[in-house]
């Protein structure tokens, strides 16, 4: 039996090395941790979720929801793992980190046809076929190699994370549950702290004066993925660019004013135990002292305990319009597969399904079959297809949206029908050559 050669076991990782497996392909995973862990590293699980615990929208007529459903067709381990591990979030899979990760792992520990290896690669093994899913945290020495594999290809930026706060910290005198617009299970989903326009402007003013964590200047940003970007980078665009943002509050009364507050910090649980509540779209690279001193000015926090502080971290991708084809094999050397964040792509789940066809693909190469292309109307197709476009020039990860699928006619002007109608023709191919 040929073997296939999977470094990294985060999420791509994973996912590529089931779908060998699950294609009688005998897989060696090499991963390094524990042997060796990174700053933002934590556990020695698999598939560590080190950013959000959000897996992002459930709904199929939405980009995330379709993303997620087309892995499933494909038996994701990722997907399976978060049912199990879920934790409300009103329409959003959040998942408890810890049973999600431990999910991951038994599945890949349990299979008979994956050998797992804990040690740092430092050099890609040649004359093999090699999928490689190190991650936004890429070991020094392998991002070395992988640079001179792709003719210095790489790009580096940082990444960030969102504080931790204990639940029963929180002063629900002041903050309540609920979700925007009453959507979600019971009382709601999620712990919102609302702020009026004096609080606010107090708030603002020390976030954007607040002392920041030291970087090194060839990693700092603005080279950050949007949706990651730091909150008082974010804040600095102007008063109103957090309270138009991550504090927006549309959707939400004050159960003591009977109001829409002028500005809201939303918390998601943590965790299945609900113990733990992140704050919602605050990563950020302040200081240690500085985030309890001016996080601890959101009303009903002024006495949270910060179980984890806010981070950034190094993130790596390659230039994969220039370096990739179109079944994630680089141009160069057929036998070399990428997947993950480290090939361009954006998100948890966007990381997961690129491993997803990066293992299937890895597989028929072995097995000398044609390459599983996805057509550009899917959501995985279409996400794959952009970041492996040859007209792509200034390359950025990308992650799921319906923008960068092909439009639909005649055109549909309602922006949930059109939504629902370019999901339903992506699953109506999926039905016809994948299966239910």
């Amino acid at each position: 039996m040929e073997n296939v050669l999977v470094i990294g076991a985060g999420l791509a990782g994973c996912e590529a090395a089931m779908q060998l497996a699950n294609r009688n392909i005998s897989v060696t995973l090499i991963e390094m941790k524990p042997k060796k862990m990174s700053a933002a590293h934590k556990s020695p699980l698999f598939a560590e979720l080190v950013c959000s615990n959000s897996l992002k929208a459930s709904r199929i007529d939405s980009a995330a929801g379709l993303l997620k459903e087309e892995m499933r067709r494909f038996g994701s381990v990722c997907l399976d793992a978060a049912q199990k591990a879920s934790v409300a979030a009103g329409g959003a899979l959040a998942v408890d980190r810890e049973i999600f990760s431990k999910a991951v792992t038994d599945a890949v520990y349990n299979h008979p046809n994956i050998m797992v290896i804990n040690e740092v690669v430092e050099k890609i093994p040649k004359n093999q076929v090699v999928v490689i899913a190190t991650g936004p945290l890429t070991d020094t020495a392998l991002a070395d190699d992988i640079a001179l594999l792709c003719d210095s290809g790489n790009l580096s930026f940082f990444d960030a994370a969102a504080p931790i706060v204990t639940a029963d910290s929180i002063d629900f005198e002041k903050a309540f549950f609920a979700s925007r617009y009453d959507k979600g299970e019971g009382d709601g989903d999620y712990i919102n702290c609302p702020m009026d326009k004096q609080e606010y402007t107090a708030f603002y003013e020390a976030l954007i004066n607040a002392e920041s964590a030291p970087v090194h200047n060839f990693d700092r940003p603005p080279n950050v993925y949007e949706g990651c970007m730091p909150i008082e980078i974010l804040a600095r665009r102007g008063e109103d660019s957090i309270r138009f943002g991550p504090m927006k509050p549309v959707g939400l009364r004050d159960p003591r004013t009977g109001h829409r507050p002028w500005a809201a910090v939303q918390l998601r649980r943590e965790n299945a135990d609900a113990t733990m509540f992140n704050l919602v779209g605050f990563q950020t690279n302040l200081k240690f002292g500085e985030q309890k001193r001016v996080f601890s000015m959101i009303p009903g926090l002024e006495k949270a305990e910060f179980v984890r502080y806010g981070v950034m971290h190094r993130n790596t991708f390659i230039n994969s319009p220039k370096l990739l084809s179109k079944d994630l094999s680089l141009k160069q050397d057929c036998n070399v597969f990428f997947a993950g964040q480290l090939s361009g792509v954006e998100g948890y789940m966007e990381s997961a399904a690129s491993g997803i066809v990066a293992g299937i693909n890895a597989a028929k190469r072995i097995l000398g079959e044609d390459a599983l292309i996805l057509p550009k109307y899917s959501m995985i197709g279409a996400l794959l297809n952009y970041i492996t476009d040859e007209t792509v020039i200034n390359f950025q990860p990308m992650g799921a949206n319906f923008g960068i699928l092909p439009s639909i006619e005649p055109h549909i002007r309602d922006k949930r029908e059109r939504y629902a109608a370019l999901s339903q023709r992506s699953l109506n191919w999926f039905n016809e050559n994948i299966g239910e």
